[in-house]
């Protein structure tokens, strides 16, 4: 449902099915020998994390310095915003010269209940990056003097982001990453999209980000004297662990991380595909004959209720994070 560009350039110009640009912890808060389910946060310390993240990430962005946002970014979104300014600092040492301030309005909160760490909360925003999409953000931190970061950023068509379950508080339900009672449970849903990517099948419902995103990787597999190889790992450990916050209809918003190489190899006498100056700036070694990529993806699904059903892959954001030639 969402497309945007890649914010640090793709090496081919034929892959253009993605978007852009530890949920796991022990130490959960005791009371009386019991779990204590709390509010994650209040809905004004919320609010104040957002303009910290929007300040930060744009001074990150005016400067390229990696340090002005490293506290304010983590997991998938860290690792792309990480690879963009790495680039963008070694092409403009001086900063950005096309800078233009990230401005966020209309900004919705979704504060769930939960026990224990890592707590998170999930935002909703107007942008003025691109047109016609929302900015749906889960913000998370490991400890109470821990800064609020944020871990995934999910683009949603206007309109489209789903009705979350709230109580007479107005507060959220997390959902447990093995919780039971959806299409898939939340913690597997990187394993299965990396089959589903492989393999095919009615796991996933058709769209921009499942058969669309296979069809291309079919056709860039086999063009003329030249082979890419995909490598496709699940990322679940820290804080790539997958999140996911009960909707309205008893299913779940899914958010969770996955990681791929592309290996291209150019037969002989044939050249590899140009490759941009931003992705130029990440590689390391000379590509002769052949160029690996890697990228870090951050995917949003609606996971329906029940025992069966398709999951819906909404958005997915990725860079590129690593480049190397041989």
């Amino acid at each position: 449902m969402s497309e945007a560009r890649n914010r640090i350039g793709r090496p081919v110009a034929a892959v253009a099915a993605a978007v852009v640009l530890s949920l796991t912890a022990s130490g959960c808060v005791t009371v009386h020998g019991e779990l204590e389910i709390v509010p994650t946060t209040t809905k004004a310390k919320a609010a104040s994390a957002v303009d910290t993240f929007v300040d930060a990430y744009n001074e990150a962005d005016k400067t390229y310095d990696a340090d002005a946002d490293a506290k304010y970014v983590t997991g998938a979104l860290g690792a792309i915003d990480a690879a963009k300014l790495k680039a963008g600092r070694a092409l403009n040492p001086n900063g950005n010269p096309k800078h233009a301030p990230l401005e966020l309005s209309d900004t919705k909160i979704t504060v769930p209940k939960k026990a224990g760490w890592p707590r998170w909360f999930v935002t909703n925003s107007d942008n003025n990056r691109v047109d016609g999409y929302r900015w749906v953000m889960v913000f998370t931190r490991s400890a109470e003097n821990a800064p609020w970061a944020v871990s995934y950023l999910s683009l949603f068509r206007d309109g489209t982001v789903p009705k979350f379950k709230t109580d007479k508080d107005g507060l959220g339900e997390s959902v447990s990453p093995d919780a039971s009672g959806l299409a898939q449970r939340p913690k597997d849903m990187g394993k299965q999209y990396i089959h589903y990517l492989k393999k095919g099948g009615d796991d996933f419902a058709p769209g921009p980000h499942t058969t669309r995103w296979r069809q291309t990787r079919d056709k860039i597999g086999t063009r003329p004297g030249l082979t890419t190889q995909f490598i496709d790992e699940s990322l679940t450990s820290g804080n790539y662990a997958p999140v996911a916050l009960r909707t309205a209809n008893g299913g779940a918003l899914v958010f969770f991380t996955t990681r791929r190489y592309e290996k291209l190899t150019a037969f002989p006498g044939s050249n590899l595909p140009a490759i941009g100056p931003d992705v130029k700036a990440l590689m390391k070694g000379e590509p002769k004959q052949s160029a690996m990529y890697g990228y870090v993806s951050g995917q949003a699904a609606i996971d329906p209720p029940g025992a069966s059903g398709a999951v819906h892959v909404v958005s997915r954001v990725e860079g590129i994070t690593t480049a190397e030639g041989s």
